[in-house]
């Protein structure tokens, strides 16, 4: 058994590709070869071939600016260049409820409703929240000619990836090493993970923080664990912020200024990085990472003149964060990742349909995704169950450099994830 499981890690480690994005104009892909994923487990058929049509719909849907601005900015750039349904374009765009936990039937008749329209062809859903496997389901019964795409799948992966035709989820596993790896560079000696119970059931996050702990234990780091209020709660998104509010400066104290923090949940990082850059601390990279995820109204910056315009977005949250003091404490991906995937996810389903790209080929699925940020760097790989050893061939876990503000990128897709972190369950 040993000796299967080295092969089986070998074998994944062989999966892993790196993407380094070209220019808007032209956009150029290098990807490592890869073998087949271990024992890979066929759970979906992709939809037939068909003929391509002369016209389609593509819905794409997302949660609210509230919950996933980022996502949602994704859709309207999709918009923005394939035109909207209602005036005769391509893109049919709708959000999910705010609270989809207590709402769940409710996001489900949202995405199945797509399939009423005769020309639609691909439904995204960015991110796949629960009720989304039962919506794809829905949608199969009924027009089986559609793809369904999930982004950032919140359901687990054997689940999602039962009635999905691809799903692409940040790289949890190496990400959970990276982060980590990342703050002791800095010179962090502490690591504080808030989160609470919904999150952590969820496979990817809890192997993610199995990965971090051990981590911080091999690097001689603090690992702390800390619960926050669930945003989809009664509590609502007002009072998880205002937990953190309240909290994050008492933390500092506690574990001093040399800890990096990190939160699941996107409504809790404005407010953690508006006490971070009030009383020290580090704070790696967001959950889902972005120049927009929390640093615009942590800092009070206005970006509407740069609005789509990440370079620039980035420069700008970059000098507020270096004139408050933070340069060197403070990182992001250059490109937002909600953004990109929503956008990405959009192009790539639009170019399979017009028999321009495969499904499921990772060159095609990251040149989708270069088109949105240009001049980064990706890596990743294919999901892995670490149970079975098992692959899923439609499930691809992708991360970007990290940007550190005021010091530059960390060429974090140079640095080799331990073959450790693929055995490392929840």
């Amino acid at each position: 058994m040993k000796k299967l499981g080295l092969i089986l890690l070998s074998l994944l480690v062989a999966c892993s590709f790196v993407y380094a994005g070209g220019s808007s104009e032209s956009t150029a892909v290098t990807v490592q070869a890869a073998a087949p994923v271990a024992a890979a487990e066929e759970t979906t058929t992709a939809a037939p071939a068909v003929e391509v049509p002369e016209e389609f719909h593509i819905g794409i849907v997302t949660g609210t600016v509230s919950q996933s601005e980022d996502d949602l900015r994704g859709a309207e750039a999709l918009i923005a260049e394939y035109g909207s349904v209602d005036e005769g374009g391509m893109i049919q765009h709708l959000t999910y409820p705010d609270n989809f936990m207590e709402e769940q039937e409710t996001t489900i008749s949202v995405i199945a409703g797509l399939a009423d329209d005769p020309l639609m062809k691909a439904v995204i859903v960015n991110q796949a929240v629960p009720g989304t496997t039962e919506a794809f389901r829905r949608i199969k019964e009924r027009r089986p000619d559609i793809i369904c795409i999930a982004g950032e799948a919140h359901e687990d992966p054997g689940v999602i990836a039962s009635a999905a035709d691809l799903v692409c989820n940040n790289d949890f596993v190496s990400r959970g090493y990276l982060m980590v790896h990342t703050a002791h560079e800095l010179g962090c000696d502490t690591f504080v993970h808030i989160s609470f119970p919904r999150h952590l059931a969820m496979e990817t996050m809890a192997r993610r923080r199995a990965i971090m702990i051990e981590t911080c234990n091999q690097l001689g780091m603090t690992f702390v664990d800390i619960s926050a209020p669930d945003p989809t709660s009664d509590v609502g998104i007002a009072g998880a912020q205002q937990y953190i509010l309240e909290n994050t400066k008492n933390w500092i104290e506690q574990y001093g200024e040399n800890t990096a923090f990190f939160c699941t949940n996107d409504a809790h990082t404005e407010p953690l990085l508006s006490q971070l850059l009030e009383y020290g601390g580090y704070f790696i990279e967001a959950d889902l990472p972005s120049p927009l995820m929390g640093y615009p109204g942590a800092l009070g910056v206005e970006l509407g003149d740069v609005s789509g315009d990440f370079p620039a977005i980035l420069a700008r949250v970059e000098q507020a964060v270096v004139d408050r003091g933070g340069a060197g404490r403070f990182g992001t991906w250059a490109y937002s990742y909600g953004y990109t995937v929503s956008a990405g996810l959009g192009t790539h389903a639009i170019n399979v349909i017009r028999g321009e790209s495969e499904l499921l080929d990772r060159d095609d699925i990251m040149a989708a995704y270069g088109k949105y940020s240009p001049g980064a760097e990706w890596g990743g790989a294919n999901y892995v169950n670490v149970n079975t050893g098992t692959g899923l061939r439609n499930f691809f876990l992708t991360y970007q450099d990290t940007y550190v503000m005021g010091k530059g990128y960390m060429h974090v897709t140079d640095v080799e994830v331990p073959d450790w972190c693929y055995t490392i369950s929840g």
